[in-house]
C-alpha cells in the first residue's frame, strides 16, 4: 500500500509505534510537528538581523529558514528528536593548581561529536519508518538544514524556548541535543508545551557579556561560546571575559533552574574524556595537526580546528597570570607564523607581566612587522610598565567557578 493509500488509522498507529520503539533507537525525546510555514519567526530573524545578533553560522536565506518546502519537495510533517548529554564530569576530575593550569570545553562538546551521534540515531529512524514505509521520504538534519532547530522542536512539544535561547524540555531540562528530519509522511502533530520560564532571569543575569539582550534574544557578537569558535583576534574585553573557556559556554545552562541535579549518563558516546574537556594549558600550545586530530578529532570542538582553541588557551593563561607560561608564551611570540596566535600571546606576557615578561615583549618589538602584533606589543609593555604587579592566583571561590563554567575572574 502506497503513502497516499493508507489512513489516518495508519499514522496514528505508526506515531505510536515510533514513540515506542525510540529509546531503543537512541533518541530520548520525539515529537511531531506539521511541516506548515514558520511565519511568525519571519518578523522575529528580520529583526535579529537588522540588529546585527546573527553569528555568520545561519542560513543566509530567511525564507528557507521559515518554509520547510523550500528544503523539501511537498512536507508532510517534521519528526524532532532529543537525546539527552551530561552536565557533570566523573567525580574527582583533574583541577586547576599553580604550575598547571586547565582551560574548559564547554559541555556541548564532550564526547563524540554530536553531529555523527544524531545523525546516526536519525539513520536507525529512517530505517525504522522505511521497514514499515517503503516508499517514504525522509531527510535528516543537525545543525545542517535551513530551519530553526528550536522552532521545529518547540512546534513538535519536545520543550519550550527558554529566555536563555535553548530548548528546554521537562524531562530532560535544555542537557539535550536537537535534530529533525522532514517527511512526506502526514503524522497528526503533537501539542506544544505550555511550560515556560515565567519571572526567571537568571540566565540573562549571568551571562558574562551581557549577550541575553532580552528573553530569548541573542546578541551572537557578544555570546562567549561564538567568540572562542572565531578565527581572529579577540578584543581585550571579550579576552578577560573567556576566561579559561577553550570552546564554547555553559553559563546560561548552569545557572538555570529547570537543569538543577539533571545529568545524563545513559547515552556511552557522549560521556566526557575529563583529560580532554578539561586538558592543561601549556601541552596545547604546541600541539601539532596531527596530535590535534588525534586527540579532538572526534570532537565537536574541533570544527574550526586548532587554532581558535590554540588562541583561547593562551587567552586562559594570562587570565591566571601564569608565571610559568611565560618562556613558552615568549617562544609563540617569537616564532609562531601565525599573526593571532603572536598578538594574543603579547596580551598575555602583558598580563602576567614581571621581568621575563617585559623582556620578550621588548625583543619581540624589535623584529616584528604585523601592526596587529604591533599594536598588541605596545598596549602589553605598557600595561607591564605600569603594573608591576605579582599575578594573582584563583580564590576558593574562583577555582570553583572555573570547575562548574569554565570561567576565570580577572
Amino acid at each position: 500500500m502506497k503513502t497516499a493509500e493508507r489512513g489516518p488509522a495508519f499514522w496514528l498507529r505508526l506515531k505510536q509505534e515510533i514513540r515506542e520503539a525510540a529509546p531503543g533507537l537512541g533518541i530520548d525525546k520525539i515529537g511531531f510537528a506539521s511541516a506548515d510555514p514558520f511565519t511568525e519567526l519571519k518578523e522575529i530573524l528580520v529583526r535579529h538581523r537588522e540588529k546585527g545578533y546573527e553569528s555568520g553560522f545561519e542560513e543566509p536565506d530567511l525564507e528557507k529558514r521559515v518554509h520547510p518546502e523550500r528544503s523539501f519537495e511537498e512536507p508532510r510533517s517534521i519528526l524532532a528528536i532529543a537525546v539527552a548529554y551530561p552536565s557533570k564530569l566523573p567525580p574527582n576530575p583533574p583541577r586547576s593548581e599553580p604550575g598547571a593550569y586547565r582551560g574548559m570545553i564547554s559541555r556541548s562538546a564532550w564526547g563524540e561529536d554530536y553531529h555523527r551521534v544524531l545523525r546516526s540515531r536519525l539513520e536507525r529512524l529512517e530505517a525504522f519508518i522505511r521497514e514499515r514505509v517503503p516508499d517514504a521520504r525522509m531527510e535528516s538534519m543537525v545543525d545542517t538544514g535551513a530551519l530553526v532547530d528550536r522552532a521545529v522542536a518547540e512546534r513538535a512539544g519536545l520543550g519550550w524556548s527558554g529566555k536563555n535561547c535553548a530548548v528546554i524540555t521537562p524531562e530532560w531540562g535544555s542537557w539535550v541535543y536537537l535534530g529533525e528530519m522532514i517527511t512526506n509522511l502526514p503524522f497528526p502533530p503533537d501539542t506544544p508545551v505550555t511550560e515556560d520560564c515565567g519571572e526567571c532571569t537568571l540566565c540573562i543575569d549571568a551571562c558574562p557579556t551581557g549577550a541575553l539582550v532580552g528573553p530569548g534574544q541573542l546578541n551572537a557578537s557578544r555570546c562567549v561560546s561564538f567568540v572562542t569558535q572565531t578565527k581572529g583576534l579577540v578584543d581585550d574585553e571579550m579576552k578577560r571575559k573567556i576566561g579559561n573557556r577553550l570552546y564554547g559556554c555553559d553559563t546560561c545552562q548552569v545557572v538555570c533552574p529547570k537543569n538543577k541535579g539533571m545529568n545524563w549518563t545513559h547515552q556511552p558516546e557522549l560521556q566526557p574524556d575529563p583529560e580532554q574537556v578539561k586538558p592543561l594549558l601549556v601541552p596545547l600550545l604546541t600541539m601539532g595537526n596531527k596530535e590535534f586530530k588525534e586527540r579532538y578529532g572526534t570532537s565537536a570542538a574541533s570544527w574550526r580546528g586548532k587554532k581558535p582553541i590554540q588562541r583561547n588557551a593562551i587567552i586562559a593563561l594570562g587570565n591566571f597570570r601564569d608565571k610559568s607560561s611565560v618562556p613558552v608564551l615568549a617562544d609563540l611570540l617569537r616564532r609562531d607564523p601565525r599573526p593571532e596566535i603572536r598578538a594574543t600571546a603579547a596580551w598575555a606576557l602583558g598580563r602576567i607581566g614581571g621581568p621575563e615578561a617585559a623582556e620578550a615583549l621588548r625583543e619581540a618589538g624589535e623584529h616584528e612587522r604585523e601592526d596587529s602584533v604591533r599594536g598588541e606589543l605596545a598596549k602589553a609593555i605598557q600595561a607591564v610598565e605600569a603594573a608591576g604587579r605579582p599575578p594573582q592566583s584563583l580564590s576558593p571561590g574562583e577555582e570553583k567557578q572555573h570547575d562548574e563554567q569554565g570561567s576565570v575572574k580577572p
